[in-house]
């Protein structure tokens, strides 16, 4: 008995820990995902940038990351000499439960479609 009301606090503290990495790393590859879908629904012929920004923002409007959300951003870029469209997503990593101070950037390319 002694021993179980010494070590349950422990592994308590360690599963919630568990937990909040899991999330974290839920939220990061889901804006990730996002970035790279708008990026490559603005990179197709006959779209511009602000259908890759509605296209991230429709995808993360239906998930938890949705929240954390702070700007959806899309520009023309040329990476190695290639025309790409960049779409850069701003959000706060969850630390505690969904609220955090840490800001994460994360951005998606896609190669530019069409004349």
């Amino acid at each position: 008995m002694v021993e179980f009301a010494l070590v349950a606090p422990l592994l308590v503290l360690v599963a919630l820990a568990v937990l909040q990495v899991a999330l974290a790393m839920h939220v990061r590859a889901t804006l990730t995902s996002a970035a790279a879908e708008g990026a490559r629904a603005a990179a197709l012929a006959g779209s511009d940038p602000a259908a890759g920004v509605r296209r991230a923002r429709a995808l993360l409007g239906r998930n938890i990351a949705g929240s954390v959300v702070d700007d959806v951003t899309a520009r023309r870029a040329v990476v190695d000499g290639m025309p790409v469209i960049a779409v850069r997503i701003s959000a706060t990593l969850p630390l505690v439960g969904l609220l955090g101070p840490q800001t994460v950037l994360v951005e998606g390319h896609a190669l530019q479609e069409g004349p």
